[in-house]
């Protein structure tokens, strides 16, 4: 007798994933954009070096980073109608929100929007200060967020990319004595990339995801 456990029911917990550990790794739009060719080794899927400049936010607060997609469309409605007779797509945005906690050039860098990649410390003593300008330009970065799992055949990537990136918006910050650190939050929203054709690009990758690609509906290449 058939019956929905027979004929229905595909369900494979060994593919529900989880970021384990994951990273932020931000670089400037002069470096070279990181594709799943540039990422994983051909044969084994094995993670290769990112290119020198890219680099990691470090530690960040446990809802590591947040992705979220916003679509807009224009409607047309009709006489008769109780739903759009027509539906057209006028935005699909997509940002990624993370909250840094180390204090570094990096965090402060795209906090403040200054350019401190060739920043020197104005005395031996080590103080850094960064004045925020009062006329903020749009600076741009190449943005990685990589996730990593773990499978019974080795490591199981999940990447988000954004080639194209500036920060949106800023998280408040605050200074005192309670359980959380000083925190650098932002909010990196995608754009188009010229050279790369896309704002947002997903990739899944390593040894794990090789093993479970065709359960995962792929068709492997030779």
């Amino acid at each position: 007798m058939a019956d929905y456990e027979s004929i229905l029911k595909d369900k494979k917990n060994q593919l529900i994933r989880k970021s384990l550990q994951m990273s932020v790794f931000v670089g400037a739009p002069s470096l070279a954009i990181v594709d799943e060719t540039a990422l994983f080794t051909a044969a084994t899927g094995v993670i290769k070096a990112l290119p020198t400049g890219y680099e990691d936010l470090g530690w960040t607060t446990t809802d590591g980073a947040q992705f979220s997609r916003s679509v807009t469309s224009s409607d047309v409605t009709s006489a008769g109608s109780t739903e759009p007779t027509r539906s057209d797509i006028t935005a699909d945005t997509t940002t990624m929100q993370v909250s840094a906690q180390e204090t570094k050039l990096l965090t402060l860098g795209i906090y403040t929007g200054a350019d401190l990649s060739s920043y020197v410390t104005e005395d031996p003593n080590g103080s850094i200060t960064v004045q925020q300008s009062s006329k903020p330009i749009a600076r741009y970065y190449r943005v990685l967020g990589i996730g990593v799992d773990d499978t019974d055949d080795g490591e199981f990537y999940l990447v988000r990319s954004m080639p194209r990136a500036k920060v949106s918006d800023f998280a408040d910050q605050a200074l005192n004595n309670g359980d959380d650190p000083a925190l650098w939050g932002f909010t990196f929203q995608a754009f188009e990339d010229s050279v790369a054709g896309y704002a947002n690009a997903y990739m899944l990758g390593g040894p794990g995801c090789k093993a479970l690609a065709v359960e995962m509906g792929a068709t492997l290449g030779t």
